[in-house]
């Protein structure tokens, strides 16, 4: 599947919309020059497009398998993933003391996006590990930073994230996973875990799990649960590889798309592990990897509606149907009204989706640079708008594409199914949307807006600068301002009624916020701007009708009439 890394795209948002200059302003960052984020991206981009993209089919096509309990990977994964490490970036945002490059998140987010529009079941594997790597970072005892850290970051060993259990999926704090002290520092650790993402492989020398367990004195429910770290080798007194721990890769499941990425079911039987943080502190620590693998979901449902128009617009540009009702156009499907609405709606979707992400990273890298609790906010709040928008995008776009290409698309021989196959699960893993939307306006309105009004403020900003282009986002804005404003007055199940609405009102918002900054910078780019604000903004008002409605309608209807 071709593939061209948007790396010019990358560079304008990060320096005229985003706010990388003053990431790149604080002393932390410094060393994250111009020439230094360009290299970076050409580099990147380049290996996305010549070693990583003509992967992706034969993941897809021959998937990872499991062959007498050893998980065989897709053919060229292993040569794949040897070239992302090689690369530094596995570790590009890791600490320096254990061999990161400590550049900011948000160069980390534009190649991860890169690397997983390439091919997005082998970009899986790192970014579980980046995940890990900063929950060590930030939790790990000095020992296990000094063993574990350097061998991640340079990706000799990955890590995994082990949350899930048969019958705690959403409700992690009914886990029955144990652990029991052994008497020597290492506890033994018992369960099932399913839906692990790259469970295992065969390519690193070893394999470290994070997992969630309860000790013997762990109160029920997330506050008794612990995190330990539990290697598929115990490492020896060198550092490496040891004796195989008592763990192991029950099977592979069956998955509607990235099929070259393993998803184990894990057995761990006493499997010798170690506390990561304080003893029933696991969710705080969980949550650091989990955050970090939000933005990452978010961005691989973008770079997913990327690759996806991609392919529909070279479809479209070589696609002859029809009388072209445009003099002096293409004479191709592309001058047809509704393939234009279509890849215009899709290009103005992925820039908006975007954008966002490269501004949560942004103040992510502020937060960490400053200290600044307004940063941290910041941060917080984008997240779960990150995750969820960029994965809707994602399946949106990736649909749209099918549709561009008509009936060839729902041919299996041509990709376009593959990218909506490959996609949908973004919206599930690492907390599904409506548990982001939740997220939104519960924990992240416990300040009672404030964060979120800081954050209109900006776009009001915007929207005055733009004068009358501007005119539509300064009503959206208002809608929205006067919506958080009820919203947190309501019962909570009456806000979770309407959650997701809200999430894509703010989404849409702030899609026209980062369009029209673009716009203000750069005059070409108002034509797409235009596309947005004019055909995508709208949908804010009937969206926040929507979280305004409450639960009681929805909750009228019986089980009996649901079922009726």
């Amino acid at each position: 599947m071709p593939y061209t890394a948007p790396v010019s795209e990358f560079t304008f948002l990060m320096e005229h919309v985003v706010g990388l200059p003053r990431v790149a302003g604080t002393e932390r960052f410094a060393e994250a020059t111009p020439d230094m984020v360009s290299a970076i991206l050409t580099e990147a981009g380049r290996l996305a497009d010549e070693v990583l993209a003509p992967l992706n089919r034969g993941g897809d096509l021959h998937p990872a398998h499991l062959e007498n309990g050893v998980v065989r990977t897709s053919p060229g994964f292993a040569d794949g993933y040897r070239a992302i490490a090689e690369g530094g970036y596995i570790g590009m945002s890791a600490d320096p003391d254990y061999g990161g490059l400590g550049l900011p998140m948000v160069l980390t987010t534009a190649v991860n996006e890169m690397i997983g529009s390439a091919c997005l079941s082998l970009q899986l594997n790192p970014l579980m590990t980046q995940g890990q790597i900063e929950a060590l970072e930030h939790h790990a005892s000095d020992d296990l930073k000094a063993l574990y850290l350097p061998r991640l970051t340079s990706g000799e060993w990955c890590g995994t994230m082990n949350l899930t259990e048969p019958q705690a999926g959403s409700d992690v704090g009914a886990l029955r996973a144990k652990a029991e002290e052994n008497g020597d520092g290492t506890y033994a650790v018992s369960g099932q875990k399913i839906y692990i993402s790259w469970g295992d492989n065969d390519f690193t020398e070893n394999v470290c799990h994070l997992v969630l367990a309860r000790l013997p004195d762990g109160v029920p429910g997330t506050k008794g649960i612990s995190l330990f770290l539990v290697p598929k080798y115990i490492p020896d007194a060198d550092g490496k590889p040891g004796k195989a721990n008592d763990l192991k890769v029950v099977s592979l499941e069956h998955k509607m798309g990235l099929h070259g990425s393993p998803t184990a079911v894990m057995q761990y039987d006493g499997a010798t592990g170690w506390l990561v943080g304080k003893p029933h502190g696991g969710m705080a620590a969980m949550f650091t990897m989990m955050n970090n693998a939000r933005l990452g979901v978010g961005v691989q449902g973008l770079c997913q509606a990327e690759a996806a128009y991609q392919q529909a617009l070279d479809y479209a540009l070589e696609r002859k149907q029809g009388r072209s009702p445009v003099e002096g156009g293409t004479g191709t499907i592309l001058d047809h009204a509704d393939v234009r609405r279509m890849l215009s709606e899709m290009k103005a979707e992925i820039f908006a989706a975007r954008a966002i992400a490269l501004a949560n990273a942004a103040a992510i890298d502020m937060a960490s640079a400053t200290g600044d609790a307004a940063w941290d906010a910041r941060a917080a709040l984008l997240t779960p708008v990150t995750k969820a928008y960029g994965t809707e995008t994602g399946i949106k776009v990736a649909q749209m594409g099918i549709q561009v290409h008509g009936g060839m698309g729902f041919i299996e021989e041509t990709g376009a199914a593959q990218y909506l196959r490959d996609v949908r699960v973004t919206a599930i893993y690492e907390g599904t949307n409506g548990i982001q939307a939740m997220d939104l306006v519960a924990r992240k309105m416990m300040d009672g807006g404030a964060a979120m009004f800081a954050l209109l403020d900006e776009v009001d900003q915007t929207a005055k600068d733009a004068g009358d282009e501007g005119a539509r986002l300064l009503a959206a804005s208002g809608a929205l301002r006067e919506a958080t404003e009820k919203l947190v007055a309501m019962e909570m199940n009456d806000r979770f009624a309407g959650a997701v609405p809200y999430l894509m009102a703010v989404a849409r918002v702030l899609g026209g916020h980062f369009h029209l900054r673009a716009a203000l910078t750069d005059e070409a780019r108002l034509k797409l701007a235009r596309v947005f604000l004019n055909r995508l903004l709208p949908e804010a008002h009937s969206l926040l009708a929507q979280a305004a409605a409450g639960a009681d309608d929805l909750y009228a209807l019986s089980a009996e009439e649901l079922s009726a």
